[in-house]
């Protein structure tokens, strides 16, 4: 199978996850000037989808058909892989009629045989692993504010999450220190920050963390399928609240983002989404025009050379 997969942050160079992001930005531009640009004419992605979601369907749905092409939702209860059916049968048969396929699923090893098995590209909408598209967004909202993110210092405060390891494979493919702020049992992946090495420093304190750090980022404390751990985390999160008094210790002209969804008076006190410092809003929409570029990237070239 030939085809490029976006399953990782990894799984680019760093150059095409530049590219990627500038073309995002090129996009977003012809977007906002109504120039019509319909590169994947009757392409088909198929998202599939184990997790709900509103920003990941919403920005792959709109932006395939703001492509010219169009998006196929199938819901949980559409789709059971691997219930009945192995993946690697439903990743030959569905990559026989789509053009590319994004999925949310809670293992990662889904993403991985789904893609083994698949002549099409293979998209990770987020996994318990990762989230590789939202850095995406996150990079182009920080290329748009302040420019290179090379040599800055970002903290996350929070869950060592699967933001938490994207954010780690960020700080490789971008060339930033991150510095993380989690309670003792909720690190990220350690052989994620094996990879990292030296780029990536483990706090307990948040204020260390976001000492002169140029972007500070946060998300939920309870994910998706931790219901049941909701008040143990909600006690031991508490130290972990994003504020804008703890903004204030970071670089003076520091942004503050949130993958969101986000709950206000949990991991970020009432007010912090309407801080100036904060983009989470541009953060959310740079979903939309980074994916586009990323469909751009990964279905127009398996279509000249069909």
């Amino acid at each position: 199978m030939s085809a490029r997969h976006f399953l990782s942050l990894m799984d680019f160079t760093p150059d095409e996850l530049l590219s990627v992001i500038r073309r995002g930005i090129e996009l977003k531009d012809l977007r906002n000037r109504g120039v019509l640009f319909e590169p994947l004419k009757n392409r088909v992605l198929g998202m599939i989808f184990e997790k709900s979601s509103t920003r990941t369907r919403l920005s792959f749905e709109a932006g395939m058909i703001q492509l010219g092409g169009q998006a196929i939702f199938l819901s949980p209860r559409d789709t059971q892989l691997g219930r009945g059916e192995p993946i690697g049968d439903c990743a030959i048969v569905m990559s026989r009629m789509l053009d590319a396929v994004m999925i949310r699923t809670f293992a990662h090893s889904t993403l991985t045989e789904f893609a083994a098995n698949s002549r099409v590209p293979v998209i990770n909408g987020l996994s318990d692993d990762l989230h590789p598209c939202q850095l995406l967004a996150d990079m182009q909202t920080f290329l748009e504010h302040r420019g290179a993110i090379q040599g800055k210092t970002v903290a996350w405060i929070g869950d060592g999450n699967n933001m938490c390891n994207s954010y780690i494979e960020a700080a490789i493919q971008f060339d930033f220190q991150l510095r993380i702020a989690c309670p003792a049992e909720y690190e990220p992946n350690p052989e994620f920050l094996a990879k990292a090495g030296d780029r990536v420093q483990i706090f307990r304190e948040p204020k260390d963390a976001v000492q002169g750090a140029h972007l500070v980022s946060t998300d939920v404390w309870t994910s998706m399928g931790q219901e049941e751990e909701t008040a143990r985390r909600l006690a031991l999160f508490a130290p972990y609240q994003v504020t804008r008094e703890l903004l204030d210790l970071a670089a003076p002209d520091a942004l503050f983002m949130h993958c969101l969804p986000a709950h206000r008076g949990e991991e970020i006190s009432l007010d912090l989404l309407d801080d100036p410092r904060s983009v989470a809003w541009d953060q959310a929409e740079n979903r939309l025009h980074a994916q586009k570029a990323l469909l751009e990237f990964l279905v127009e070239p398996a279509y000249h050379h069909a």
